[in-house]
């Protein structure tokens, strides 16, 4: 029997793993101390009213012989595509039905997309970046390149026209740096994919932090972006839905590679390996597109949002270096005083009993610098940054 020999290259076990493992040490030596974390990200938030009894409503129909549904669409309900297809249209974006895929959250797509494609091709993801881009190829044993998020280019690197690839990932606003891409810079890597003949894969999961009304929401705001891009989205940190798991996936027609369709090549892969996301979910969905289910989930992240703004306005009182915070739900802050992320995190472990995510786990260009999350309350994240604020002043 063989095994897959890829798994050797995977770090033993998973960043926030070795976070908690972390955490629950200190928590067993020191009883007494509060911890308060900064770091998965997490939401908070109950669902909104209008979701949970949408939730609930669909629960209650399944209990009941005259509305019981069984499997459904493995490309999800008409009725949750069309209130989709509707939130596009509100950025000005026209997507056919049949373009959209609903699934059980952007992280399982992320993977799955892959199924897509041969090993043999080569990908570009940012340094630093979400490990789950990283570890999902070097599970399949592709040659993966790095194009280097840096200070000096804002922690969004745009094209090298000397590298060549064929998967292509992009997260804006960014995991975990909290960058946010403008048109024109989107506009670079689009034109760069068509040149090369590669297809993006677009992470819009949080999208619906963007306050700028400057910057893109999608990736098909940018022309040219359907004969290339596939595009990734989730209700986990839009509606509060990282315990429920529904998000949605386009996939435009356009999208031609070797004589195949992708749209096709997708639908064929979910009909055969997955059995679509469950109808309550789905019906939770659905109220977040309504005007009630929308105005209460957009509550929910201003309160985010001003969690975000007062952790930038400490970062800034500090003079730390740091990018997010305005238009993203992360901020991605330099370790003072030259301390390595490990070392960074210890500190504010030991020191104010915060815990955040050292940069370093998100690739080598995260080295000496931490990432914040805004998902904590209102109460916890004060806190939490004044305790910061003490333990560096």
């Amino acid at each position: 029997m063989k095994i897959n020999q890829h798994y050797k290259t995977l770090e033993t076990s998973y960043l926030f793993s070795q976070i908690r493992a972390r955490r629950e040490a200190y928590e067993a030596a020191h009883p007494c101390q509060k911890v308060l974390s900064l770091g998965i990200g997490d939401v908070t938030l109950p669902l909104a009213a209008p979701v949970a009894e949408a939730f609930a409503k669909a629960a209650a129909e399944m209990g009941q012989a005259s509305s019981f549904r069984g499997y459904g669409p493995e490309q999800g309900y008409g009725f949750l595509q069309e209130k989709i297809q509707g939130y596009y249209k509100s950025l000005d974006v026209e997507l056919p039905l049949e373009a959209i895929f609903v699934s059980d959250g952007a992280k399982s797509d992320l993977g799955n997309l892959l199924d897509l494609f041969d090993s043999d091709n080569t990908v570009l993801i940012p340094d630093p970046v979400y490990p789950v881009y990283r570890d999902t190829n070097q599970m399949a044993g592709r040659r993966i390149l790095y194009a280097a998020a840096t200070p000096e280019n804002g922690f969004l690197p745009l094209p090298d026209p000397r590298q060549k690839a064929d998967i292509l990932y992009l997260c804006s606003p960014n995991n975990p740096t909290g960058a946010v891409y403008r048109r024109e810079q989107l506009q670079q890597w689009v034109d760069y994919a068509r040149a090369q003949g590669a297809v993006i894969l677009f992470d819009a999961a949080y999208e619906a932090f963007i306050q700028d009304p400057a910057l893109p929401h999608s990736i098909y705001q940018i022309p040219g972006a359907r004969e290339c891009a596939i595009e990734v989205c989730s209700l986990s940190k839009t509606a509060g839905f990282t315990g429920v798991r529904c998000g949605y996936t386009v996939v435009p027609s356009e999208l031609i590679r070797d004589g195949l369709s992708l749209q096709a090549m997708w639908l064929r892969r979910q009909s055969t390996k997955f059995n679509g996301v469950s109808y309550p979910v789905q019906r939770a969905a659905e109220a977040v597109f309504t005007p009630e289910g929308m105005a209460a989930c957009r509550q929910a992240v201003r309160q985010y949002q001003a969690n975000a703004l007062r952790m930038h306005q400490v970062l800034e009182s500090l003079d730390i270096w740091h990018t997010g915070g305005i238009n993203s739900p992360y901020l991605w802050m330099r370790c003072p005083g030259g301390q390595s992320s490990w070392e960074f995190f210890q500190f504010l472990l030991e020191r104010a009993q915060v815990v955040g995510t050292p940069g370093s786990g998100f690739g080598q260009n995260g080295e000496g610098f931490f990432r914040l999350t805004a998902f904590g309350s209102p109460e916890d994240t004060a806190e939490a940054m004044e305790r910061i604020r003490q333990a560096l002043a």
